[in-house]
């Protein structure tokens, strides 16, 4: 199968038990991530915002409760969109915030639409890393920005070593045990290992038109933001 519907068929399968784990397995440290993601928006930036990758639409609601008026979220998994819908309805946003399904590497939308594109934890799933980061500097607005949230691998002991053991047998034992599908749970740190990080995923970015791409470390390196704009 092709990468990108291993992912879909993942995605489908643990979207009842998404939410929970995320919160579970990260410590609940993932609110604060996407709390810190919010800052760079930066106060210019907030009249239309487009969620690549956004799942349950956490991050999409995020984004709102930050201050952007208007929010449009794809992602190729129709289970994850439902609940995010859901979610959206219950909180009354359904006119801020249009979750719907989509191809990040074929998206629906003009050149120049967005003044911000976000992607979070998703960009490792894409299955041709570059045309889905062309595809959000085409959709992007010149002077916007994208801001990609995505985990990394610490550098430094002790908490690269104790990262790397977490990942193996921790995450897929507790993951596999809630969600049902051990394998969702195998794939994860996979993902996380083999995906170019630092200055590799920076210049990967540059390459693809984004200007000035900087990368900004969180809790020990357990996750990067990264952070550019279009000229």
């Amino acid at each position: 199968m092709a990468k990108k519907e291993v992912v879909q068929d993942i995605f489908n399968d643990i979207a009842p038990k998404y939410d929970l784990l995320n919160h579970v397995l990260s410590l609940n440290i993932d609110k604060r991530w996407r709390k810190k993601a919010m800052k760079y928006i930066g106060k210019t930036h907030k009249n239309h915002l487009l969620d690549v990758a956004c799942g349950t639409g956490d991050f999409s609601i995020a984004a709102w409760r930050a201050g952007v008026k208007q929010v449009t979220g794809v992602d190729i998994s129709a289970n994850m969109v439902e609940i995010g819908r859901k979610k959206v309805r219950e909180a009354g946003l359904e006119h801020h915030i249009d979750l719907r399904l989509g191809d990040c590497e074929l998206l629906e939308f003009a050149d120049n639409s967005f003044d911000v594109v976000t992607v979070a934890f998703g960009v490792r799933n894409f299955e041709h890393l570059e045309a889905g980061l062309k595809e959000m500097q085409r959709v992007l607005k010149p002077g916007g920005k994208v801001i990609i949230l995505e985990f990394s691998m610490p550098e430094h002991f002790p908490m690269k070593q104790l990262y790397k053991f977490y990942f193996r047998f921790v995450l897929p034992a507790i993951g596999g045990w809630i969600s049902g599908n051990k394998g969702a749970y195998t794939y994860l740190p996979e993902s996380v290992m083999k995906f170019p990080q630092g200055h590799s995923f920076l210049h990967i970015m540059q390459s693809c038109g984004f200007a000035f791409p900087v990368q900004k470390k969180l809790t020990f390196g357990i996750a990067s933001l990264y952070i550019g704009g279009k000229s």
